[in-house]
């Protein structure tokens, strides 16, 4: 199959009507896998628009920048330019880092149900191998950069990922096309670079087809990362299918090699960082402890380059195993007053929704924590002791104080779960509608 009938078929398989965003550098493979949509875009049409991250890292920024102009010109695309700023101390070093504020620049600008195409290609992707080899990657990692995947509502695609730079080079070429060369890739201090002019360059001596076999071998890993997450979806259907809550039991039946796969799958459905390995050994630990043990290990989040992940918490509790966002420290003194019509400010977020009186009168509540003692009048149960009726409810220890609860005057009026989004309980002549909070 030709180059361009690759991407044809790429272009084609795309939604009709919606936006195919390609990543431009101004680099190789950027600059042909643009020009390879723009042919395809007239065979298969779709609007087809350009996004060049300017880093700001180099003098030669403003240069590639310009160079991305020029080719969008001649091609007749639209050019989005998003400059971002790299902090380099963020502790993920600078290839990290800029990384992250591109992915941050590309969830920006594309909009969910939108594509977007990289130019990464077969010698990238053996890189990428290596390098996660090196760092003692599990199966995820060595699986290194998949071709099609889902990215935050958005659909991310690599079209080039089977062709090696060489391939790509000589087609560019026959083209007469022209790019740019980021002056950095000369760097021997970043270690994708070491790799690149060191590394794969001694092994293509010895092995002519080192590049696209090394690629292969990500793909295979790639296989068995999906396998591996589907015996992690099927254990987590017989565990009830709540991520957020696994029963001990069920997990004691499991090999220690399953428990770790589940609680791992069970992160990632949740948008929660996973474990770091001692942490997660440590956890494993504690499913043994008694029924009444309050155990808690806690893992810092990471930066969200594939997902939103959050600093995360375990828990165990009545037989189960709660996994969750790191608790939020409510302070005991905090409180403010709502309308129960317009959105508030709430150390969880912004609250919305709406509290009413059945009798149509204006509502002045205060949103305030649980301070202990507090009592609630229910329909057709009287005066209830609020801890009590959580204890019922079995709201975790953690969460209760947690909650946000709605008094007037004295009288409380409604129990508010703000991270799930619900309503406990409210009183008799009150009713609770549409409680969100868009989180921090």
């Amino acid at each position: 199959m030709s180059l361009q009938s690759l991407i044809d078929n790429a272009l084609a398989a795309t939604p009709p009507g919606r936006i195919v965003w390609v990543a431009l550098s101004g680099g190789l493979d950027s600059c042909l896998l643009l020009s390879l949509a723009c042919d395809a875009a007239r065979r298969f049409p779709r609007p087809i628009h350009a996004l060049h991250v300017n880093h700001g890292l180099q003098r030669a920024a403003d240069g590639f920048e310009n160079h991305c102009r020029r080719l969008c010109s001649r091609l007749g695309v639209p050019l989005f330019i998003e400059r971002v700023r790299i902090d380099p101390q963020a502790g993920l070093g600078l290839e990290g880092a800029a990384r992250e504020a591109r992915y941050s620049a590309f969830a920006r600008r594309v909009e969910p149900g939108e594509t977007l195409w990289l130019g990464q290609h077969a010698s990238d992707q053996a890189e990428t191998f290596l390098l996660a080899a090196l760092r003692g990657s599990g199966v995820r990692g060595l699986a290194a950069m998949p071709r099609t995947r889902d990215w935050r509502g958005r659909r991310l695609q690599r079209p080039l990922l089977a062709l090696t730079r060489r391939r790509l080079e000589r087609d560019a070429v026959r083209r007469e096309l022209q790019w740019v060369e980021d002056p950095s890739n000369d760097d021997l201090s970043l270690d994708r670079n070491f790799l690149r002019h060191g590394v794969m360059a001694q092994l293509r001596t010895r092995w002519p087809q080192a590049e696209t076999s090394l690629a292969r071998a990500a793909t295979l890993v790639g296989e068995a990362d999906a396998l591996l997450e589907e015996l992690a979806e099927l254990d987590l259907a017989s565990a009830g299918g709540n991520p957020a809550e696994l029963p001990l039991a069920m997990l004691a039946a499991l090999s220690p090699a399953r428990q770790r796969l589940l609680i791992r799958h069970c992160c990632r459905r949740l948008e929660l960082a996973t474990p770091p390995v001692r942490r997660l050994e440590a956890l494993l630990e504690q499913l043994a402890a008694r029924r009444d043990a309050r155990v808690c290990i806690a893992w810092p989040g990471k930066a969200a380059l594939d997902a939103e992940a959050s600093d995360a918490e375990a828990r165990l509790w009545r037989g189960h195993l709660y996994l969750h966002a790191s608790s939020v420290s409510l302070d005991a003194a905090w409180q403010s007053c709502w309308d129960g019509k317009r959105s508030i400010e709430t150390p969880f977020g912004h609250l919305s929704g709406s509290l009413e009186r059945d009798d149509g009168g204006s509502v002045a509540v205060t949103l305030a924590p649980r301070r202990g003692g507090e009592r609630m009048m229910l329909a057709e149960r009287g005066s209830r002791d609020l801890k009590r009726l959580l204890q019922e409810a079995s709201v975790p220890p953690w969460r209760r104080n947690q909650l946000l609860l709605a008094f007037d005057r004295e009288t409380l009026v409604a129990v508010l779960d703000p991270l799930e989004e619900t309503t406990l309980y409210q009183a008799p002549g009150w009713r609770v509608r549409n409680i969100r909070v868009l989180k921090r």
